[in-house]
């Protein structure tokens, strides 16, 4: 491995990577070196390489002695271009070290500051700078980082010890301390965490350097980073790169100031340049919220810095500059960018850049805007928007005319409303949340740690922070709602309660957060549909210009199918008849059905449900002119529509003049071992003929009024559960009887299609037998994963998770399972065609919905998806950009 490259240069004479090589130097690092590249102030540095990461990791967690070569000569280079030294007590050079994943990963890694400080160092740096008080407050931000991050030490300790300073000198911000109060602070630090650990504070600079990498690597695999590469499917094998960069400082007084700006506002996605900064700080400073960020400009003012001077005011030459520095970024890297910067001595330097997060809607507004402005092509827009993201566009708000009691107004960090039960920690958060109720998490401010607490609550809202804090990052891209800075709020987090204006609220009150405001508002308030904006309009438009996949969806009612037709939908891929045997006035009658004793009684039974149904398929054919509707035949088994309480039993033996045990015997015989694989479906057509005779006659009477009234409907009748090429055979013979009849009787026809749903390995395997009496083929592909996995949806819920990420890439019934599943319906699909070349065919499982699962789709050539009405959007974009991504 001699000749392996682990460890690449960028400075603006000599930058060995470009932002191409993420996966090599992440995302940080290659966007580090192609802003040296384009001449931008960037204080130089290296990256170590994600490989070296995976190597550190195989090798016994060791660096090996070539990357530690690599990184002196690195390093050297550094001094030359400086002319200090590393560890140099009269010149010394310090370094930061950060993670960087070759995708964005916000707090979820280790970063740690002001490297190389030790006992004679903070010496030098004070008499250079002729500032002790800059020395020593860099110095003690080192020790707590360091020991936090590469010791593992608990630094409430030292957070304490802090905050007991402060209250003793009588001040309220660290700014306040003077130089010796931080030399004594140093020396306190270093004592307790020589009590605490066993351990002296390491003064070897080289030391500092390796141990800071090691951490940075092992961070990879810390608890909050694995469970958010869970949450959002990255690769656990990737690695970080870790970032060793010299040290500019925002914190050497008042000509210095360190910030994040965003080129466009990452909540509504404006063209607006936004963004927060702190005089005489370093970075974690804008982030952890502990001092309110002021405003770079006039647009960045809200209402808890509306008091504070912007950043324009206070260093115009710097603001200007940072100005020219944005659009440059923008235009490079064609995309909203999140931009770190400090200010030293009045000179701008750019730490990094990245595409910012940001919400759904603004998300589509930008894309939108720079395809406007000549900046992106369409197709490269489309690519710009994750399918899962437009969710968050499709959530309710608040319902603008109910009564609410604002109580507090914080920061709109994340749109959208959210009610819920208050708790206080993450561990609260996600217990409550196992049990069903619905949560919203409180806190001072959200840290990485509050992760998991964050996924399990409906809404996020902290007393601190700004609208570029963890808190606010981390729900924006999670979709979820935030209110954050809420400074009216004083909470106490040991007797968990909230107080606002002197009332107190305590763990499992109500409260409401409206992400889109800032309100925090008393008690649980109702919510309204959301509405899609012109921006979703277009570029869903353009969306459909790319995609060759149909979109369908799963709807039993008017109402849904114009849900999904605001959406998009391009018909029914699946209307299930069984949802509409459940509503009061009918389950009596296919009650009495089940307890026939002859085919007359039954039919009897029958003929009270046919006008129901009926009246629901007139009402979908309607809604869904001009569109195709795919029914399907009666699914479950008949125990299914029996009663379970005893009161039910009674009512229904009152209603057929039975005794309470006939019904309990009956409800023994059709009792089954495994319903799942038992008398249901097209075996339930073939022994009750009449079941399936109503449903038909119920579909095509419907299509015949709903013609008559002017809908032009286009039947498809769909059987199934087929596993044998006769049953279909003999259903569709039965199926046309009833229509020839029904034609003759209303003196009208319409033409209709009868196919099957493939759902049986069986079925999908003999696929070119059974198309000879097939139209169409629809994929059940919930049913085809059980029945191929040998497993109940229902019960594997008790140990997939155990198999997700170890055994199994994704859950197999949220994610099709190419390899097994997919295999047959790709086999189905290429036997029935050549059986039936006219023949179309679809899917109707949830995988209908889901990205991966639709490129599978997409590639196989079939012909729609179908999915449930809020899907329809998510499934069009997914389909889309499965045909940008394999083109025909």
């Amino acid at each position: 491995m001699a000749d392996k490259k682990w460890v690449y240069s960028f400075n603006s004479k000599n930058t060995e990577g470009d932002r191409t090589m993420k996966e090599l130097l992440g995302g940080k690092g290659a966007n580090l070196a192609e802003m040296s590249s384009l001449g931008l102030a960037v204080p130089p540095g290296f990256t170590v390489t994600t490989e070296a990461c995976i190597d550190y990791t195989k090798n016994g967690n060791n660096i090996n002695d070539d990357i530690k070569t690599q990184v002196k000569k690195a390093l050297a280079e550094v001094e030359a271009l400086f002319g200090k030294k590393f560890g140099d007590p009269s010149n010394p050079l310090l370094f930061s070290v950060r993670s960087g994943a070759r995708v964005s990963m916000p707090g979820m890694m280790d970063t740690v500051l002001n490297l190389g400080m030790n006992d004679e160092t903070v010496k030098g740096i004070a008499k250079l700078t002729g500032n002790a008080r800059f020395a020593w407050d860099s110095y003690r931000r080192f020790i707590q980082m360091y020991a936090n991050v590469v010791m593992g030490f608990n630094i409430s300790l030292l957070e304490a010890t802090l905050e007991d300073l402060k209250e003793a000198r009588g001040v309220h911000q660290d700014t306040d301390l003077t130089g010796d109060d931080l030399e004594e602070l140093v020396t306190v630090y270093k004592k307790i965490i020589l009590e605490e650990s066993g351990k002296s504070f390491p003064q070897d600079p080289m030391d500092q350097m390796w141990e800071a990498i090691a951490a940075v690597f092992r961070s990879w695999n810390n608890p909050r980073a694995k469970k958010y590469r869970d949450l959002n499917e990255f690769s656990h094998d990737w690695g970080t790169a870790v970032n060793v960069q010299s040290m500019v400082f925002g914190n050497m007084g008042d000509d210095c100031a360190t910030g994040v700006c965003f080129t466009r506002d990452p909540s509504t996605g404006e063209k607006r340049f936004f963004g927060e900064y702190l005089v005489n700080a370093q970075g974690e400073d804008v982030v952890a919220g502990i001092r309110t960020p002021a405003p770079i400009n006039e647009c960045s003012k809200n209402d808890s810095n509306k008091n504070l001077k912007t950043l324009q005011e206070v260093m115009p030459a710097a603001f200007d500059e940072l100005v020219e520095v944005y659009t440059k970024l923008e235009k490079h890297y064609k995309d909203m960018q999140d931009i770190e910067f400090t200010i030293e001595n009045n000179n701008l330097y750019i730490l990094q850049t990245r595409n910012g997060k940001r919400t759904a809607a603004a998300g589509l507004k930008i894309a939108v805007d720079l395809v406007n402005e000549g900046l992106l092509e369409k197709r490269e827009a489309i690519g710009r928007i994750k399918p899962e993201d437009l969710n968050q566009l499709l959530h309710p708000r608040l319902d603008p005319s109910a009564k609410k009691e604002v109580i507090a107004v914080g920061l709109p960090a994340s749109p959208g409303a959210a009610a819920g039960e208050i708790v206080f920690t993450s561990e609260k958060a996600h217990s409550m949340h196992e049990t069903g109720k619905k949560v919203l998490l409180v806190r001072q401010e959200t840290s990485p740690e509050d992760i998991g607490g964050m996924v399990a609550s409906q809404g996020i809202l902290t007393a601190r922070g700004g609208m570029t804090s963890h808190a606010a990052v981390v729900a924006r891209g999670m979709g979820k709602p935030c209110v954050a800075g809420c400074t009216a709020l004083i909470i106490d987090s040991k007797a968990e309660t909230l107080t606002v204006n002197g009332k107190t609220y305590k763990e499992g009150d109500f409260l409401t957060i409206d992400g889109g405001t800032g309100e925090v508002i008393e008690g649980s308030v109702p919510t309204i549909a959301a509405s899609i904006s012109d921006d979703f309009a277009v570029f869903m438009s353009w969306a459909d210009e790319f995609r060759t996949l149909k979109v369908r969806t799963n709807a039993d009612n008017p109402e849904d199918s114009q849900t999904a037709l605001d959406f998009g939908a391009e018909g029914i891929g699946l209307c299930r008849t069984e949802h509409m045997f459940f509503e009061a006035e009918r389950i009596l009658a296919v009650r009495e059905m089940i307890f026939a004793k002859t085919r007359e009684e039954r039919e009897k039974a029958l003929a009270k449900i046919l006008p129901f149904q009926k009246d629901d398929f007139t009402g979908i054919f309607k809604a869904m002119t001009g569109k195709p509707v795919n029914i399907r035949l009666l699914d479950p088994p008949l125990h299914e529509f029996l009663p379970h309480s005893d009161e039910e039993v009674q009512e229904l033996a009152e209603s057929l003049g039975l005794e309470v045990k006939a019904i309990q015997e009956r409800k023994e015989q059709l009792e089954e071992f495994n319903p799942m694989l038992g008398h249901r479906g097209c075996r339930l057509g073939i022994t009750y003929p009449e079941i399936y005779n109503m449903q038909v006659r119920a579909i095509m009477e419907a299509a015949i009024e709903a013609s008559k009234d002017g809908a032009e409907v286009q039947p498809e009748i769909m059987i199934p559960l087929v596993a044998l090429d006769e049953e279909l055979r003999t259903l569709r013979e039965q199926a046309e009887e009833t229509i020839a009849q029904i034609f003759d009787e209303k003196k009208a026809t319409i033409k209709y299609k009868i196919g099957t749903m493939i759902e049986l390995p069986r079925a999908a395997i003999t696929a070119a037998k059974i198309a000879h009496h097939a139209d169409f083929f629809s994929f059940g592909t919930n049913d085809l994963t059980q029945t191929t996995y040998g497993l109940s949806r229902d019960d594997g819920g008790k140990f997939l998770p155990e198999y997700v990420g170890r055994l199994l890439q994704y859950d197999p019934f949220v994610s099709l399972d190419q390899e097994g599943v997919g295999f047959l319906v790709k086999h189905a699909r290429e036997e029935g065609k050549k059986t039936n070349p006219d023949m179309h065919m679809g899917i109707c499982g949830e995988h209908g919905g889901e990205p991966r699962s639709i490129d599978f789709c997409h590639r196989i050539g079939l012909d729609y998806v179908s999915c449930s009405p809020f899907r329809v959007p998510i499934a069009r974009l997914a389909a889309a950009q499965a045909a940008l991504k394999n083109p025909k």
